[in-house]
């Protein structure tokens, strides 16, 4: 008599319930993949071969296999939080240990500006430069910048608009041919704001003063002091003259340059000049319509410092500036195996790398079979919480049955043993 069997299916089946359990205990485990335990049967041979009549002699615990088949996505309202969307897995290191991947993207930035997760492993990705330039190459621990952003002074200015055709000549018979604090003596005016090299702002006003059928003079302001000539005779920067049917203009040809000088601002700050800024009024036109700018923009900005940073989707870190500007501070590297089911899962919510799942291909989030990412999101285990409450009364009843088993041949091997 044997009790071969049925010890081997208790065994198999306890591991199973082990196997399901930690399934349903890591059911709200972000990251975290469904195991499945796979079995396969034993048979006693001989050197010699077996016969066709063999009886098994039980079950055994074949492997324990994840499976990584995509979670689904949970948004959340943590900027840092990462959902990788199709296949790859997140690189983290601690600087001494073999690189650990893992699907879960909850992190967190330490007091030295690098992105870890909760076990203070380091999230690593592709450097970017001072000026915001992706560094791509070996992946190296993502830090976020600690320093803002330096100014930068007004250099070039795009001015896109439509005079009015319709309007008359505004230019006083007499010098000086225009005052600035009397709205008779120009047709319209525009504003924006340029920087000096020290980043501080400067109000910079232009006055659109109609001289001739076609031709107009352009006069400009900063903090209300006169760009050029004298305040008491203020000179036009530039001349604008257009073809009869007002496209674009003849004159000028091209962005003209003029200097800001030195003046004070509001708060009684004197600001620097800005010398030889170029201004590009080639894409005005003069029609029939009301005056309207439709575009004005200078490359300018005051100094920044880092309030916020978003994900993008192909894993490119973009830091946000108070003063509006943004740069990428790092590109996130996600790693793929050819066989992911050869990881060996550490804890912690992450995998090693083994022999059978073959070396780690690196890529950034969308190139190739890796997925992409998704920011403000993680993503869900992949556990069907009811599948698991089924395999477990499933395996609950293996077990009984194989316990039955084994109190038959007891009873078999007892009737034997009264034998007289």
């Amino acid at each position: 008599m044997s009790f071969q069997q049925g010890l081997s299916g208790l065994n198999a089946t306890s591991k199973n319930l082990q196997v399901i359990g930690n399934n349903i205990a890591n059911a709200n485990t972000f990251g975290a993949k469904v195991a499945r335990a796979e079995f396969s049967d034993m048979y006693a041979m001989a050197l010699s071969g077996a016969g066709s009549n063999g009886i098994g002699i039980g079950t055994n615990l074949a492997a324990v296999a994840q499976q990584f088949t995509q979670g689904n996505i949970r948004t959340t309202e943590n900027p840092m939080d990462i959902a990788i969307n199709g296949a790859g897995f997140f690189q983290l290191t601690d600087g001494v240990s073999p690189v650990t991947y893992s699907r879960n993207g909850q992190f967190k930035v330490d007091r030295d500006g690098y992105i870890v997760n909760n076990n203070g492993l380091r999230l690593m990705g592709y450097a970017a430069d001072v000026l915001g330039n992706i560094q791509p190459g070996q992946g190296v621990p993502l830090q976020l910048p600690t320093a803002g952003v330096a100014p930068q002074g007004t250099s070039e200015i795009d001015l896109e608009m439509n005079l009015d055709a319709r309007q008359g000549i505004t230019q006083p018979a007499a010098a000086p041919f225009i005052d600035f604090n009397d709205a008779d003596t120009y047709n319209s005016a525009t504003s924006l704001a340029v920087y000096d090299v020290l980043g501080n702002p400067v109000s910079l006003t232009y006055f659109f003063q109609k001289t001739a059928d076609g031709v107009w003079d352009v006069y400009a302001t900063a903090n209300g002091t006169t760009v050029a000539g004298t305040p008491g005779a203020p000179a036009p920067i530039t001349t604008i003259t257009f073809p009869a049917d007002g496209s674009a203009p003849t004159a000028p040809a091209g962005p003209i340059t003029f200097d800001v000088p030195s003046t004070t601002n509001a708060s009684g700050a004197i600001t620097q000049p800005i010398i030889g800024v170029a201004l590009d009024v080639t894409q005005s036109t003069q029609f029939g319509s009301p005056f309207g700018v439709t575009d004005l923009q200078q490359n300018g900005f005051a100094a920044g410092q880092l309030t916020a940073i978003a994900v993008e989707n192909n894993g490119i870190i973009m830091a946000r500036y108070s003063n509006g500007q943004s740069r990428p501070a790092g590109q996130i590297e996600l790693a793929n195996f050819r066989n992911a089911q050869g990881l060996q899962p550490i804890g912690d919510n992450g995998w090693a790398r083994t022999f059978a799942s073959g070396d780690p291909v690196g890529g950034v989030p969308g190139d190739g079979n890796i997925g992409v990412l998704q920011a403000g999101a993680l993503e869900e285990p992949n556990i069907d919480l009811t599948a698991e409450l089924v395999n477990m009364i499933t395996a609950q009843r293996i077990y009984q049955a194989n316990a039955q088993t084994i109190k038959t041949q007891d009873q078999v091997l007892q009737t034997l043993v009264n034998l007289r």
